[in-house]
């Protein structure tokens, strides 16, 4: 009844979002399979986008072409810059969402992508021969044939929902689960896993008391995730609020705590680390009598509430007692309860670099189901597997980011070599590149790989090529126009920083702590005319260059970190059975047979795998 499609997406979240439209927009014929078209893009807890390291790979994802920072700017309600008192690398994007608007906004941009088609529907196990997947099979009873299949089921693989001493079957409130994908992989082979990720209530607006709040504004000159000159930043922004819990607050939970699923045993698998329940917060942190609540409107216009903080799975009158010890909360109506979900999950080692599965031929996973947390890990992930799926169908080259080109790089590397057994969640520590890896120069990085690759379109490349030009300008300006005492001495003396003594250049000035251009220069006419004429306009390129010269000597370190120990990338390992060779550690023998790394670099990042067994493989390969 249904032709045959190059891929196949299952699922139409995050992930599988980004998938269908990598692969459609490079080519390929996709058919995304979903079980409610009316959920497609739906942000199935906070409605936000970005944050710590999550904002990097928003950008990230733009950078290459991909449509998650252009959903999320044109549903912003604000937008804020984290960490800005910190160094650039630091420094992460967010914003807060409209719901509704966030989930139509990528309908529509789905919609609008050529060779996307949809079909509504449960899918409920795969066409396998020979190793090879062929298509998908539906709960209606419809074979659809495919050249290669993503699966991006989220939390509704056999997804159980936990609320108090109650628990039904869905993958998310008010949807039913996914049953029979996971049977049929166990079948072939793969092996799988639980876990368990919350959310928390969702109330009535009209019922708090935003007096007793602190309001939390967006920031006053807002940015923007696209590098799209066309997509706009916020004109006008809601606010959020902050409020606390209290002892009282905890002392009412800890009353339903021999009902929770987290303690009376019925959970049994690993939620995720650094988004706690409440529950798990107070058990773990008793000594703390308060913890931070923010509360987040939904939307530009709905009077619902996101009350981020208070992840629970507590019984329903539990947290509707609780929440009215809240500050602002005493009045509070809640719309529905947070609750607790588990699913399965494969371990990514089982992936290959390209997220193709190890075991069967033209098999793709993105997203929670190689257990990741987090909307935006999802996305990339995603993106990455669409381009894999049609690369892999064209017999093209893989695209792999390395671990010093992108945050992505990072978390891919990090999923297949390292595995995981708790939801995974990005953060800036866990990339050793920091510096290189900025939200700032996404494009600068991953522009013209996208644009090669035919995922860019060529104005983002245009945008680029000019953008490196003003940088370049406002730099060279920079480090050859030097500057008199007289001239910058009072702008000194306000920062309490020595004053200079002799003519210098303006990049030795720049280089100083508290030292920043836009106020320097705004105390000097000419400077400022001079700059404007070099970078037209253009704030993106003039903070860019600003960041390149400040941190010049900084950023030059760690490339010559990069290169030398990406030295070991560069080895490829042929294929070998890592059994066979006795003089390896046998931890290193079995994770190695596991893993199968594709460079030595690779190989090194394993846990259990010493430098002795690394040296022990270049004897081997003959290095």
């Amino acid at each position: 009844m249904i032709e045959e499609y190059d891929v196949i997406i299952v699922g139409g979240g995050h992930a599988g979002n980004e998938a269908a439209a990598a692969a459609a927009n490079l080519g390929s014929r996709v058919l995304m399979v979903t079980m409610n078209m009316s959920t497609i893009g739906q942000m199935s807890c906070n409605p936000a986008m970005g944050g710590v390291a999550k904002g990097q790979i928003v950008r990230e994802i733009d950078a290459l072409g991909g449509y998650s920072g252009i959903v999320s700017d044109r549903s912003a309600i604000q937008f804020r810059m984290l960490n800005r008192s910190k160094g650039p690398a630091m420094w992460s994007p967010r914003t807060q969402n409209d719901r509704l608007l966030f989930a139509t906004e990528w309908r529509l941009m789905l919609e609008r992508t050529p060779n996307v088609d949809f079909w509504q529907d449960m899918v409920s196990g795969l066409l396998v021969e020979n190793n090879k997947v062929l298509g998908v099979k539906t709960q209606m009873g419809i074979e659809i044939k495919a050249k290669s299949v993503v699966l991006t089921n989220g939390t509704f693989l056999n997804g159980l929902i936990h609320l108090g001493e109650k628990n039904f079957g869905g993958g998310r409130a008010a949807e039913r689960a996914a049953t029979g994908i996971t049977e049929q992989l166990i079948q072939l082979g793969f092996e799988s896993g639980r876990m368990k990720t919350g959310t928390p209530p969702r109330v009535d607006g009209r019922s708090l008391n935003y007096s007793v709040m602190e309001e939390q504004l967006g920031d006053e000159n807002p940015g923007k995730f696209s590098f799209l000159p066309e997509v706009k930043a916020l004109s006008k922004q809601r606010s959020c609020h902050i409020t606390y819990t209290s002892n009282d607050v905890h002392d009412i939970l800890r009353t339903g705590f021999d009902r929770s699923p987290m303690f009376n045993g019925s959970i049994q698998s690993t939620g995720p680390r650094y988004c706690p329940s409440i529950e798990d917060k107070i058990n773990r942190f008793a000594e703390r009598d308060r913890h931070q609540i923010f509360v987040e409107p939904e939307g530009w216009d709905t009077i619902e509430v996101y009350v981020n903080g208070f992840s629970t799975s507590l019984p329903e009158e539990i947290q509707l007692a609780a929440m009215r010890q809240i500050a602002g909360f005493e009045k509070v109506k809640m719309f529905r309860p947070g609750y607790a979900i588990e699913y399965d999950y494969f371990p990514p080692t089982q992936l290959k670099a390209n997220l193709e599965t190890k075991l069967i031929e033209g098999l793709f996973f993105a997203g929670q189901i190689n257990g990741t947390t987090g909307y935006e890990e999802a996305a990339c992930q995603g993106l990455m597997a669409g381009i894999n799926a049609h690369q892999k169908i064209n017999e093209n080259d893989s695209f792999i980011l390395e671990r010093n080109e992108a945050y992505i790089g990072v978390l891919i590397d990090d999923l297949i070599t390292k595995g995981t057994e708790e939801p995974y969640r990005m953060f800036t520590s866990r990339a050793e590149y920091r510096i290189l890896l900025r939200q700032d120069n996404a494009d600068l990085r991953l522009t013209e790989k996208g644009y090669r690759l035919g995922l860019a379109a060529k104005v983002r490349m245009d945008r680029l090529d000019e953008k490196i030009e003003n940088i370049e300008s406002v730099a060279e300006y920079l480090r050859t126009e030097s500057i008199v005492p007289e001239e910058v001495n009072p702008y000194l003396a306000e920062l309490d920083s020595a004053p200079i003594n002799q003519k210098v250049k303006m990049n030795s000035i720049l280089s100083r702590p508290r030292v920043a251009l836009s106020t320097w220069v705004a105390k000097d006419a000419s400077r400022k005319k001079a700059l404007e004429g070099l970078y037209k306009g253009d704030t993106e390129a003039l903070d860019q260059a600003e960041i390149q010269v400040k941190y010049e000597g900084y950023i030059a370190k760690e490339h010559n970190l990069a290169e030398r120990m990406l030295s070991l990338d560069q080895v490829a390992l042929p294929e070998m059975n890592f059994k066979e060779i006795k003089s390896l550690s046998t931890e290193a023998r079995e994770k190695l047979h596991k893993i199968k790394p594709r460079n030595l670099g690779q190989a090194s990042r394993i846990s259990g795998v010493s430098p002795s067994d690394i040296s022990i493989l270049m004897v081997h390969i003959g290095r």
